[in-house]
């Protein structure tokens, strides 16, 4: 039997993809911890969100619907979901007032799925803590570093092939 090949095994928690991971479940966390204390989202809402029932799952349908409103299948794809779990976030999020289903003028067999007035509240409250979150993130890491961690990620996220 062949001992591996180093014992050090310490890279399995500090590799880039991990620490991506965490930024990114630490950002959508303080947003949404922003949005449960934001006077301009209705108070049902506030309260789902504090009591960690509104997700970053949620946040999906936030980031990805246009104002225009989107078929599902559309808003799945540029989510990167599945449509079936998209189709349940819109559910759900239609039962929460934020979204609603409506015929679509260009196609009788499809609907599309639009904000309502509280949905658009919700929207502006996730820009407000977007905005505020990142802020806190400069803050803290400073304006310089800030700056080229979104710039390479910008440049990460939009690269076609993988590094060789």
């Amino acid at each position: 039997m062949t001992a591996p090949p180093s014992l050090d095994d310490r890279w399995r928690q500090t590799h880039l993809g991990r620490l991506l991971g965490h930024a990114m479940r630490r950002f959508d966390a303080r947003v949404l911890q922003l949005m449960a204390r934001d006077v301009q989202v209705p108070l049902a809402l506030s309260n789902l969100a504090a009591r960690d029932q509104v997700s970053a799952a949620h946040i999906h349908i936030t980031r990805h619907l246009s104002l225009q409103g989107d078929r599902l299948t559309d808003l799945a794809e540029r989510a990167g979901m599945a449509k079936q779990s998209m189709a349940a976030l819109v559910e759900q999020c239609a039962a929460w007032g934020l979204v609603t289903r409506e015929p679509d003028p260009r196609d009788a067999r499809a609907r599309l799925v639009r904000f309502t007035p509280t949905g658009l509240a919700w929207l502006q409250a996730f820009r407000a803590a977007v905005a505020q979150a990142e802020g806190e993130f400069r803050a803290e890491v400073g304006q310089d570093v800030a700056t080229v961690v979104a710039l390479g990620l910008e440049a990460y996220a939009g690269g076609e092939g993988t590094a060789a």
